[in-house]
């Protein structure tokens, strides 16, 4: 089986359809010198053999893995699962056309207790070594071995609390390590020996990357999406770097531009001493632009520049995850941004301005947007929000609440529209996310998979809203002085990141300036396509 090489001068560019958007974009980046860690691919044809069980499938799998960790341990100099230079990876997913958040990931690969020992020699952290560990188990006690991640986050909680901490960024290198431990216990009697082979940890998360394809929430969004004539997703094995080593450290999106308003301005979440899941899942709200100048005061200017360069290179609005390791930028990722259909029809005719497209290519990007539909709603004295949070998709939503998307496609059959009440931005709620008029969570980044999902059905939403703490057994949502149960009327406001308890009062204008524009390439665009009926007019 043949694997492409991204990195270490052996990238292969090669099309999507054949090793996934991920892959084909990274292998783009890397030519163009961005820094982007090593990495392989296992193609996209091997998906349906490998779902389907074939045994030469599963041989072409670990042939593939052994040829590709061999070619990352020459471009690191350092050895999968090793006591004293231990190369640790990511096992992540990519079809040919983005699907954010709906397949899997597996980060921290090869942690085995001998790498927890080898990372604590080449690095000097304890800390940093145990916290890729209980990573580790979390991330393939969830994805590979399907346990309940309650049963983790329950222990996590636990400690946290018996170590009188905030939270497990709080949690000292001992704390960790106990973590480690419980969480061992927890997965081990499941695991086969796998927890301390890097190699069969590879395989096995390799397999889950690939069956995860056929998962009830990427089977829903496929079809949401009219994506059906997708064949799979390729598997991208690529080299780990490190955002939870410290504050110099941590994990990002970017925006190149505003996505739920087309403003011309870069938009980017960090989360210091972080890993990528704990941004794009929505775990944890991102750090304040203070703290991150204060910490990585040159990230700013720099991540400024690669999104520049790579909406040039891409001639359209890219989002961008990466990691910051130790003060240096790390790119993991880009592809072309989800948008509101507001923010679609700005960002066309800026980049028409720009000269970065032609008219023609600015109307094919917004031929199935209902310009009509355009018309941005405001709220009309609403009075004090009953709630606040970050503002990640623009508009406004009215509906009636639901704290599960169970309970919003039961709402929404009754004929009246629903606003989706969630503790986090889970991708497993996509179901419940095509039916509500709005979404709003209690934790959650602008950047989550979730945001770029509701961005692109074009759904306001509100996330990282504090106050809200939810019930779900209750069905009922505490709103700092206020109850909210299921059922009762909601408002939220996308752009601004409010909530108001019950129907609030709305006026429409429309962008006229910029429909006006778009009408005029529109009937330029018939007249050449129709000269003579132009010039008989």
């Amino acid at each position: 089986m043949h694997i492409v090489r991204i990195g270490a001068g052996s990238t292969e560019v090669r099309p999507a359809d054949e090793i996934g958007a991920k892959a084909a974009n990274l292998a783009r980046m890397a030519a163009l010198g961005l820094p982007v860690p090593p990495a392989f691919v296992l193609p996209v044809k091997l998906c349906a053999d490998i779902i389907a069980g074939h045994a030469h499938a599963a041989q072409h799998l670990r042939d593939g893995l052994k040829e590709g960790i061999a070619f990352l341990e020459s471009a690191t100099g350092r050895r999968f699962g090793d006591r004293r230079q231990p190369l640790l990876v990511s096992v992540r997913s990519g079809a040919a056309r983005s699907m954010p958040g709906m397949l899997d990931t597996v980060l921290n690969v090869g942690c085995t207790s001998d790498a927890v020992h080898g990372l604590i020699r080449a690095t000097g952290r304890p800390r940093l070594a145990w916290d890729c560990r209980r990573r580790f188990l979390e991330s393939f006690g969830e994805t590979v071995l399907e346990l309940d991640p309650a049963l983790l986050t329950a222990r996590i909680s636990e400690l946290v609390g018996a170590e009188g901490a905030g939270s497990d960024r709080e949690l000292d290198s001992e704390a960790l390590e106990r973590l480690a431990a419980g969480e061992q216990a927890l997965v081990e009697d499941r695991a086969g020996g796998w927890l301390e082979d890097a190699h069969a940890q590879l395989e096995a998360a390799a397999q889950a990357v690939y069956r995860s394809w056929t998962s009830e929430r990427a089977q829903t969004y496929r079809s949401l999406q009219h994506l059906e004539e997708l064949e799979g997703t390729a598997v991208t094995v690529q080299t780990m770097v490190f955002g939870n080593g410290g504050l110099a450290s941590g994990a990002g999106v970017a925006f190149s531009r505003d996505p739920s308003t087309g403003a011309p301005r870069p938009m980017i979440d960090l989360v210091l001493d972080a890993q990528g899941e704990d941004v794009v899942a929505g775990r944890r709200a991102p750090d304040t632009a203070e703290a991150i100048a204060r910490e990585l005061p040159t990230i700013e200017a720099e991540l400024g520049a690669v999104l520049k360069r790579l909406e040039s290179e891409f001639a359209d609005v890219q989002d961008v995850e990466f990691t910051v390791e130790d003060g240096r930028l790390w790119i993991l990722q880009t592809r072309t941004a989800k948008r509101t259909p507001r923010a679609a029809a700005r960002i066309a005719i800026d980049l028409v301005h720009e000269g970065m497209i032609s008219r023609d290519e600015a109307l094919a990007r917004i031929a199935e947007i209902d310009l009509a539909s355009l018309a941005e709603t405001r709220l009309v004295a609403p009075g004090r929000p009953a709630a606040s949070g970050i503002g990640a998709s623009g508009g406004i939503g009215i509906g009636r609440a639901a704290f599960s998307s169970e309970s919003a496609q039961r709402l929404a059959a009754s004929g009246e529209p629903v606003i989706l009440l969630r503790p986090d931005t889970s991708t497993a709620d996509v179901a419940g996310f095509a039916l509500a008029a709005g979404i709003v969570t209690s934790v959650g980044a602008r950047t989550s998979h979730a945001a770029l999902v509701a961005r692109q059905m074009g759904k306001p939403c509100v996330v990282g809203c504090k106050q809200l703490e939810i019930d779900p057994a209750g069905r009922r949502a505490h709103l700092a002085d206020a109850v909210l149960s299921e059922g009762e009327w909601v408002t939220i406001e996308g752009d601004a990141g409010e909530l108001y308890l019950g129907r609030c009062e709305t006026v429409e204008t429309r962008p006229e300036a910029e429909l006006a524009e778009i009408a005029a390439w529109r009937s330029e665009a018939s007249r050449q396509d129709h000269p003579r009926a132009a010039a008989a007019q």
